[in-house]
């Protein structure tokens, strides 16, 4: 590894714990927006990333993909799908760490990686590997353990599972960068959220001007607490390999939990603790499956790699490999990827990834 390559993938880890520090420690920061309610402080962050987000665009003029998303319905569907999805996932979120559900929450983006794999078996005919089904089964009676230790199922986990989940395939599908896909998001959200701030103020219940700048800068705020991480997870996912952002994902929750026990004083009784136990046994099972298939993806790659070099030998000294004559995309795509790793299966990043696949727009965090 050059001097060079090896800064930049410091850079790239130092964005990925800036990225993911941010989106666990988000819970600090809603709680200093009451008295705003949670429908107002959802409307305060569509509306106030929009503004921010379409200066950064500005900034950087970065707008040749508005006029091609415009002229794709089926994309502009997708777009506005996941900005209902997403809108679901943040209120609740907002909602769950204001109402002191902070551990239930973190659970949510625990048990998303599974959730993404049930979604992927029903929806999309998925083939599952053995260890990958032990670890749904696993995860499934983490969730049956949970369901007894709170006296009802965790439903704010679940919804922040199966709504990230979702979000995560309908991205996939659109294939924007970060921070367009949140401008394009966002401006769909803009309006209904403008609407609702406005109404919401000729009632009298609007907290804006109410309870002094502060708080209004506070609330504005929003829109940076909103896209920061995100610039910051664009600025790693294009250094480090798919894999490791996959491991670095798990620091959100794990603040995140850890703050609703140390800071927040929730309550976590012994059945709790056996329910995250068997959570945290799945992802270590997800966690050795996928290195061990980058490891498996590396070394037939190596071979692949191998197979053009001694087709490339042989057509200089007038013959060819006939395996690699019988494999056109192998002389096509010498090489596919430019770290191994990256073709990794990688369920622990909470999404698929083929061999050809790079690192596309990233899930916006909570």
């Amino acid at each position: 590894m050059t001097e060079k390559s090896a800064g930049e993938r410091r850079k790239g880890l130092l964005n990925g714990f800036a990225a993911y520090g941010m989106w666990g420690l988000v819970p600090l920061f809603w709680p200093l927006l009451k008295p705003a309610g949670a429908v107002e402080i959802l409307a305060h962050r569509m509306v106030w990333s929009l503004l921010f987000v379409g200066a950064a665009l500005l900034f950087i003029r970065r707008w040749a993909w508005l006029g091609e998303l415009l002229r794709q319905p089926r994309r502009l569907a997708l777009v506005t799908v996941a900005a209902a999805v997403i809108t679901v996932n943040w209120g609740v979120y907002i909602w769950s760490v204001n109402s002191g559900h902070v551990v239930e929450a973190s659970l949510g983006y625990f048990i998303n990686p599974l959730v993404t794999i049930a979604i992927g078996v029903l929806l999309l005919k998925e083939r599952l590997r053995p260890v990958q089904w032990t670890a749904v089964g696993v995860g499934f009676a983490a969730v049956v353990v949970l369901t007894v230790g709170y006296g009802r199922p965790p439903w704010i986990s679940l919804c922040l599972a199966f709504s990230f989940a979702v979000y995560g395939l309908v991205k996939k599908k659109v294939n924007l960068g970060g921070i367009e896909s949140l401008a394009a998001e966002t401006a769909i959200q803009f309006l209904p959220a403008l609407g609702y701030l406005l109404w919401l103020s000729s009632q009298g219940d609007s907290t804006f001007g109410a309870e002094g700048a502060g708080h209004a800068a506070l609330l504005a705020a929003t829109g940076i607490v909103t896209a920061l991480p995100l610039v910051c997870f664009g600025a790693a996912a294009i250094r480090v390999p798919l894999s490791t952002m996959g491991l670095l994902q798990y620091l959100a929750p794990v603040f995140q939990f850890l703050l609703g026990i140390l800071y927040f004083k929730e309550a976590m009784p012994p059945e709790r603790w056996a329910g995250f136990a068997l959570v945290w046994l799945a992802l270590m099972l997800l966690t050795w499956d996928a290195l061990r298939t980058a490891r498996r993806t590396a070394r037939a790659l190596a071979r692949e790699r191998a197979k053009v070099a001694a087709a490339a030998t042989g057509a200089a000294a007038g013959s060819v490999d006939p395996s690699v004559v019988a494999n056109p995309s192998v002389m096509a795509n010498p090489v596919v990827l430019a770290n191994p790793l990256d073709a990794v299966d990688a369920v622990d990043a909470g999404e698929s990834v083929d061999a050809g696949d790079s690192v596309d727009a990233p899930k916006v965090g909570p």
